[in-house]
């Protein structure tokens, strides 16, 4: 019960704007130019570093028998069990391609950075409009999103 509820925070999270916005950022370039150049390099990274799949099973755990007793002083032995290793599966090259990728974007000038989300009130103050160039950053930049994955840059003042 416990994973349902986390995707539903973390996707109430995304669909509110209230996470950061994690880019490939350089000042000036157009927000479709980054799009392509981000997307060249992914590709570039995915020829480089494929996907590598491996299987991983875990050893099952043994839980030892205990002994159980209730108030009056009555106890009874419960068994020992197995509980069953889990199998999943992890791509060894995610990180090696990340790493590539993030190569790949800096030798293109790029740096990544996280722009913190608008307050509420920036929100609503600020003429809705997509950025399109990606402008100057200051400490005080923030990030409105928009449906659709489209985002807005505001430099609050």
């Amino acid at each position: 019960m416990r994973i349902p509820v986390f995707f539903a925070t973390l996707a109430g999270l995304v669909l509110t704007g209230c996470l950061p916005l994690s880019i490939y950022y350089r000042e000036g370039v157009s927000v479709s130019r980054l799009e392509r150049d981000t997307l060249n390099c992914e590709v570039s990274a995915l020829k480089a570093a494929p996907v590598a799949n491996q299987t991983i099973v875990e050893p099952p755990r043994w839980v030892a028998p205990r002994q159980v007793c209730d108030g009056n002083g009555v106890c009874h032995t419960q068994p020992g069990y197995f509980i069953p290793g889990e199998t999943y599966i992890v791509d060894v090259n995610r990180s090696l391609r990340k790493k590539v990728e993030q190569q790949c974007m800096a030798d293109k000038n790029y740096t990544p950075v996280k722009i913190p989300a608008c307050s509420e009130g920036i929100k609503r103050a600020a003429p809705a409009r997509a950025t399109s160039t990606l402008p100057a950053l200051s400490p005080q930049s923030c990030v409105i999103r928009y449906e659709g994955g489209s985002y807005q840059i505001v430099n609050k003042s």
